[in-house]
């Protein structure tokens, strides 16, 4: 334990200020943030809504990000990561506020929309910001860092959190469970606005210049010609197949242990607290594996491959206990790999691309979450939670087999960047 926390603490000195203060940032973000991510279905259920409405809210965002994604991408490119990410945080925050305080199904879902759109500027500005500011010795280090910090971070606040509806029925004498859940969500998503305070500090580099070919500066290269090259499919079609898998079970795991397993909402945070440890630390570990395990892509397939079955093991233990089991190492497997595919999809391509390449990456897997959520909510209604998981294991598969396909011959080799 001391030998891994001294080599987490030797890595961190890697990073330079700007990566630092982005780590705080999303530390922040994940600790103020996390109240929202764990009672917004439950609120939006005990407040009268049907299933039907919370399939669509959930939708409602990765519909704008569909959309707009690309768009949001290309803008971030112009403005600069450090404006972009204040720009899109603070309009993604005010929606959400005015999502909460709104009684209207039609502007909850507006209102979702512009979420979703401002939530594309500041999170499609992160990756291409930390292949700004790191170097080949610590860019693995700071994307699984920063993949690390926002769960990590939520350990604490999903603990916290899953006390804050007592404590606001206790205190000011709120009377209905929707009413507590409102509370703590205005309180979480007005406290998370402090992340806007180390953004404000950075100071961003420079863009490195253009690719010069026959002594002229290449531009900027059109969108179009990055989605249709083969590389920026490859890398996209992954993200497709595991975000339909993803959107018609990850939202509802606080719904599933509430409704299956009978868990109060102290347990709930307590669970989804110890499952942000879980994938802070595995996300944090990650770098190691890439080198035991020979190479990134390898890392990746073998722990996707791995939560498989621990998918399984939630949806179809009959004890709670073993369900929280299956559903922590799952969380761990999984999430660790995102910021190494990350890292490596952005390794590929030139700067002046990053933003567009992120983009439809991201946009690809908005497909899924744009219809994933109803879906679901459907399904839910009328066959309860059986067939989803059973659906988003097969979908797992399939964009693990790819991932391998596409990628297997550079498994072993190390990829020179393409330039523009």
């Amino acid at each position: 334990m001391k030998n891994f926390v001294a080599s987490t603490l030797n890595q961190f000195r890697l990073l330079n200020r700007p990566a630092r203060l982005f780590l705080l940032a999303i530390f922040l973000d994940g600790l103020l943030f996390s109240g929202f991510i764990l009672f917004l279905n439950l609120y939006i259920l005990d407040a009268g809504y049907s299933r039907d409405f919370l399939g669509m809210l959930n939708a409602a965002p990765s519909i704008s990000a569909l959309l707009l994604g690309v768009p949001m991408g290309l803008l971030s490119d112009r403005m600069g990561r450090k404006r972009a990410m204040m720009l899109g945080f603070t309009l993604a925050n005010f929606a959400i506020i005015g999502m909460l305080l709104s009684h209207t199904e039609i502007l909850i879902i507006a209102l979702a929309l512009v979420w979703g759109a401002a939530g594309q500027l500041y999170f499609l500005s992160h990756a291409p910001f930390m292949m700004k500011v790191s170097d080949d010795k610590s860019r693995d280090i700071l994307f699984s860092f920063s993949f690390a910090m926002f769960p990590l971070a939520g350990t604490l606040g999903s603990f916290l959190a899953g006390y804050l509806p007592g404590v606001f029925r206790d205190t000011f004498g709120i009377a209905t469970s929707a009413a507590a859940y409102q509370a703590v969500l205005l309180f979480s998503v007005t406290a998370s606005f402090l992340v806007l305070l180390p953004i404000a500090l950075i100071r961003e580099p420079k863009s490195a210049p253009a690719e010069k070919k026959d002594g002229i500066t290449a531009g900027r290269p059109s969108v179009w010609k990055v989605l249709f090259r083969p590389l920026t499919l490859k890398l996209a079609i992954p993200n497709l197949v595991i975000g339909f898998g993803a959107a018609t079970l990850v939202p509802y795991f606080n719904v599933f242990f509430a409704e299956q397993h009978r868990m109060s909402d102290a347990s709930l945070g307590l669970l989804f607290s110890g499952g942000s440890l879980i994938t802070g630390v595995a996300c944090i570990t990650g770098p190691r594996l890439v080198g035991n395990l020979g190479g990134k892509i390898r890392t990746i397939v073998i722990a996707q491959a791995a939560s498989l079955g621990f998918l399984l093991l939630v949806g179809f233990s009959p004890w709670a206990w073993l369900a929280v089991i299956g559903f922590l190492a799952r969380g761990a497997l999984m999430n660790m790999t995102a910021p190494l595919f990350d890292a490596f999809s952005l390794e590929l391509t030139h700067e002046t691309e990053h933003g567009a390449v992120n983009s439809i990456r991201n946009l690809a897997w908005n497909v899924g979450w744009a219809v994933g959520p109803y879906i679901s909510g459907l399904v839910q209604q009328r066959y309860g939670f059986s067939p989803l998981f059973i659906s988003t294991a097969i979908l797992y598969g399939i964009a693990i087999g790819l991932t391998w396909i596409f990628f297997r011959p550079k498994a072993r080799r190390d990829l020179e960047p393409v330039t523009v």
